[in-house]
């Protein structure tokens, strides 16, 4: 077969034509323009990314009939069997089937005092050098230390790691990057132009990404993608030859989600699967996609070194408005862990599904900073209970106590309950009207000034008043009972005391005193000997210093709560 494939027919010859390595070439160039070139040299890097052929061109560099030069003639005999891989002075060994001591004796070690046969010198290329075994590497170590003038070792892996420190450390180390996505798309436009291909910017990007770097790989794409389409190449037949989930496919979905439109991303998922399409790269992809979005959201001036066509930057820009930054980075999230599950799931459609579907649902969750201003523009009230639940509910917390005696009726001795039978209103100061039109009986009195005493001051009453073990209401009185060690609440209530007697007053129509009185302890809880002094208690300290919290004073302002308990994390 006279065909040649593109990776190897538009194989780099010098060093200007290597892509995307500006610092090991530039350094390669001086080294041989100023005579220091070392001995032994190690390439290391991802596949793909020029190992093999920089080591090629700098043989070719040294043995060239002008060398040693940084610009190799490319005619002479040594400069074309170099590149033709049958030089017999430069000798290419796959570590890979090589890997034995023996095998390191017999090639390498038993060649070094030979002279060249006709170049300037005798170059051992050694490539995937990282699985020699460790006896190869100690008969080399040696040998790289101390060569003859005439031998010069280039050794190319993948996994520098792997690699022992000995032969690093009497090597010069040259780390390969991967190449860019828009560094991979001129060479393939170049190519595409020499070969006549007809073929959009998109379908090159399509083909660069896949790559993941690799020129070589990117090369043998759009070679396997020419074989499919012929000349006139396509986004779709990028997709389809690679195995690649369609851009357009990838946008239906994310604009389902925009909509909210459940049977459309549905259907979406229905194309996914007919496809064909493994739905962990459907979601890698959306990821990737998502990302996209949040780079173009983040800084829009990155949109031209993404490396993506016009029309699919404007497509992207155009949904990142559509989105916040937080719902992108739950997304990229959620995303993450539906290509997990799908991974050991038995049915990976219904996967996908649901996160389609959560992906939805998770875009009406409001942030709690805007909730926070929300509340705050509207004076500091409160957000409304769900209507099934009363906003004034509270749990009834059994605590036995000791039999009150007072003039007033007492509240049951084994229970504490300092919620108003009826909801509390939301943002009203008026009192509920009484009977008779001017004043406001003990039976409604309770009710009615707990509820505009939480409608008021919604993180009092959670962290004080509902915190009392017993409230009592007589005519002219509300006696608030607090456990003896809740010193610290009743030294709040008292610096609300005076607000608390306006509020009663304007509730019940007349003059009201409010009180606070120590509650007996209960009966069940030991009660220290007088002599010995009080020690602080752990949990309350804790206890007060959450309730003191700015943050949870927010939290209780803005939701219908109540601390039960407090545990130190």
């Amino acid at each position: 077969m006279s065909y040649q494939v593109l990776a190897r027919k538009w194989r780099p010859q010098r060093f200007d034509d290597v892509i995307g390595q500006e610092p090991v070439t530039r350094t390669l160039r001086n080294a041989l323009s100023s005579g220091r070139l070392a001995h032994a040299f190690v390439f290391a890097g991802p596949r793909g990314a020029g190992k093999t052929t920089t080591a090629r061109i700098l043989a070719k560099a040294l043995n060239c009939i002008k060398g040693p030069t940084a610009e190799p003639c490319g005619v002479c005999d040594a400069c074309q069997e170099i590149a033709q891989g049958r030089d017999i002075d430069v000798m290419e060994i796959d570590a890979a089937s090589h890997t034995g001591i023996d095998n390191i004796r017999e090639v390498v070690i038993a060649g070094l005092s030979i002279a060249p046969v006709r170049d300037r010198y005798k170059i051992f290329i050694i490539d995937e050098v990282h699985q020699l075994s460790q006896q190869s590497f100690n008969a080399l170590l040696k040998s790289i230390e101390e060569p003859p003038s005439h031998v010069i070792f280039m050794m190319a892996t993948t996994e520098l790691h792997k690699i022992p420190d000995t032969i690093q450390s009497r090597s010069q180390v040259f780390e390969f990057r991967t190449i860019a996505v828009r560094a991979i798309v001129k060479q393939l436009r170049m190519i595409a132009t020499a070969e006549g291909l007809e073929v959009p910017d998109s379908a090159l990007t399509l083909v660069a990404r896949a790559a993941e770097g690799s020129m070589r790989d990117s090369q043998s794409a759009l070679d396997q993608v020419m074989a499919f389409a012929g000349q006139t190449i396509t986004v779709d037949d990028v997709a389809t030859v690679l195995g690649l989930v369609g851009r357009d496919l990838l946008f239906e979905l994310i604009e389902a989600v925009v909509s909210e439109d459940g049977p459309r991303a549905f259907v979406a998922a229905d194309r996914a699967v007919e496809g064909g399409h493994d739905l962990r790269l459907v979601c890698r992809e959306l990821s990737t996609v998502v990302r996209d979005m949040m780079v173009l959201s983040v800084d829009p001036g990155r949109a031209d070194e993404s490396g993506l066509a016009e029309e699919e930057i404007a497509k992207l820009s155009e949904l990142s408005r559509q989105f916040s930054r937080e719902d992108l980075m739950r997304a990229f999230d959620l995303l993450a862990k539906a290509e997990t599950d799908i991974r050991n799931a038995s049915q990976p459609r219904y996967y996908f599904e649901m996160a389609l579907l959560r992906w939805m649902h998770q875009r009406k969750l409001v942030p709690l900073s805007e909730l926070m201003e929300q509340m705050g523009s509207a004076g500091g009230a409160r957000l409304s209970a769900p209507a099934s639940v009363p906003a004034a509910a509270r749990p009834t917390i059994s605590r036995p106590t000791a039999p009150s005696a007072g003039p007033s009726t007492p509240a049951p001795s084994h229970s504490r309950t300092v919620a108003p039978s009826t909801a509390a209103p939301s943002h009203s100061r008026t009192p509920a009207p009484s009977p008779s039109g001017d004043t406001v009986g003990p039976g409604q009195l309770k009710d009615a000034f707990l509820a505009e005493v939480r409608a008021g001051k919604a993180f009092f009453y959670n962290t004080v008043v509902a915190q009392a073990q017993r409230i009592e209401v007589a005519v002219d009185t509300i006696t608030f009972a607090f456990l003896p060690n809740h010193r610290a609440l009743r030294e709040q209530f008292d610096t609300a005391r005076a607000w608390l007697e306006t509020t009663a007053e304007r509730v019940a129509g007349r003059k009201v005193t409010v009180t606070a009185v120590q509650a007996a302890a209960p009966a069940n809880e030991p009660v220290a000997a007088p002599a010995a002094p009080e020690k602080p208690s752990a949990a309350r300290d804790l206890r007060a210093e959450a309730l003191s919290s700015s943050a949870v004073q927010a939290m209780l302002e803005v939701f219908p709560a109540e601390i039960s308990d407090v545990e130190e994390m």
